[in-house]
């Protein structure tokens, strides 16, 4: 595993970590193809390249800007890392943004641009993708969604369930869309069990509609395609983060099992016995190596605890800056 990542620029307004392993027993899986992004007020960035950690400044980025974001390489279609890792690299280069057309824009474009990159693959079934769960924090506002795949944003308060904030892509919100799943049944194929197949990915394309076939643009959930339980979430959109909150950015291989809401109903109380973003990642990933859910299959981990601050915790925070 890699060592929790620690920012306190991300300070005065957030307290954010991120972590990142091959699994949660070491030795059954070598290699991790998961990613994440950590863009702290002051430019600095921490990410993963070639499986281990890197920090780069990123040039113009306005002072107090947050840009987070987990990535889910999809390892079944080959270069699940590479396409991960190249889309951290173009992260890199997308200026800070301020609203959600123009955050979409400029990723739709890095998505284009990658998979003609990519294109020496044969066939669009051929090509690797990545899940892309993103949040843009501008300074004194509202954080911006960006959402492709299955990797998830939660949000988690003491004594309650967590709160999925994403709409996973897969084949039974695709059932849900055209009316074949209501509401409970869309609920229990997709967060009352595990299922590996996945409807969009980053550079892949996706398979919404009804040919079945894998088409090259992105396609965004939105209010006026998503069935009505569903259309409060859509995968762009403005979201205003609670104070009283924490949030969980994370890849799927915290819930690859088959009962993920027994083990994801333990999270709240888990996290909230800790009073650090960095604290919290240690528990959750401790958790998972020495008490996992029953059945757990093996999958690589990555994770972003982002936890608002109030002003009385600011003077709190470590004074030293850095990786911990």
């Amino acid at each position: 595993m890699t060592s929790p990542i620690l920012h306190q620029h991300f300070a005065p307004h957030f307290d954010i970590a991120a972590w990142s392993a091959a699994g949660a027993q070491a030795g059954i899986l070598t290699e991790n193809q998961d990613n994440f992004l950590l863009i702290d007020t002051a430019g600095s960035a921490s990410f993963l390249r070639e499986q281990r950690v890197c920090a780069a400044p990123v040039t113009n980025w306005p002072q107090g800007h947050i840009r987070v974001a987990v990535l889910d390489g999809m390892g079944g279609h080959g270069f699940g890392r590479e396409a991960a890792q190249a889309v951290v690299q173009g992260l890199l280069d997308i200026p800070a943004c301020t609203s959600v057309g123009a955050l979409s824009h400029h990723l739709d474009h890095l998505h284009g641009r990658l998979q003609a990159q990519f294109g020496k693959y044969t066939s669009p079934s051929q090509r690797p993708g990545t899940t892309l769960t993103l949040l843009e924090i501008p300074p004194g506002q509202p954080a911006l969604l960006y959402h492709v795949g299955d990797s998830r944003l939660y949000q988690l308060r003491p004594g309650m369930a967590p709160q999925p904030l994403t709409i996973d892509h897969v084949p039974a919100t695709v059932h849900a869309m055209d009316g074949a799943l209501d509401d409970m049944d869309w609920w229990q194929q997709v967060h009352g069990e595990h299922r590996s197949q996945i409807a969009q990915a980053f550079i892949l394309g996706h398979a919404f509609g009804h040919t079945g076939q894998i088409n090259d643009p992105l396609f965004a959930l939105a209010p006026g395609n998503l069935p009505a339980f569903l259309a409060h979430l859509p995968d762009r959109r403005v979201l205003a983060l609670d104070p009283d909150s924490v949030y969980l950015l994370a890849s799927d291989g915290f819930w690859a099992c088959p009962s993920p809401q027994l083990w994801l109903a333990r999270w709240p109380a888990l996290l909230a016995r800790h009073g650090s973003a960095a604290a919290m990642c240690h528990a959750l990933f401790e958790a998972m190596e020495t008490a996992p859910p029953p059945d757990l299959h093996p999958d690589n981990l990555t994770a972003i605890v982002l936890r608002p601050l109030r002003a009385h915790e600011v003077t709190a925070l470590p004074s030293a800056t850095g990786a911990h």
